[in-house]
């Protein structure tokens, strides 16, 4: 039997439920997730049939050239990060309740990292993208 794992946004009006485990997530530092994040984004990849989200009518999109980006039109927490042409949804680890069974496992795009932190906790660096 899978694990299910819920989470939501600040206000709560769009929940999430996530069926099995947690790929390990990684640390996105590129210009765009930390403009909608306010810092590096931490985000896992979950296949799309592993995932319900209640309350979707709150969700707006933000659209880039590749990627759109999820949050809560009430509260404006960030959500989802997600490729259209792919078959799974990156869904942003703080959105999760309780413990999630996973570690952070690398920093992508740390060459565009905020001059104001460190990358310190010894996991991969790749300077641009997966």
């Amino acid at each position: 039997m899978n694990a299910t794992l819920q989470g939501s946004c600040l206000c709560g009006k769009v929940t999430l439920a996530v069926t099995g485990e947690l790929a390990p997530p990684d640390a996105c530092h590129c210009r765009e997730c930390r403009k909608f994040s306010g810092h590096y984004f931490v985000s896992t990849d979950v296949p799309r049939t592993a995932v319900t989200v209640r309350g979707a009518e709150h969700v707006s999109w933000f659209f880039t050239e590749r990627v759109r980006r999820g949050f809560c039109a009430t509260c404006g927490s960030s959500l989802f990060w997600d490729h259209v042409d792919k078959d799974w949804i990156g869904i942003a680890m703080g959105a999760f309740d309780g413990p999630t069974g996973t570690r952070t496992c690398i920093h992508v795009h740390a060459a565009d990292k905020g001059d104001y932190y460190d990358i310190t906790d010894g996991l991969p660096q790749r300077a641009h993208g997966v």
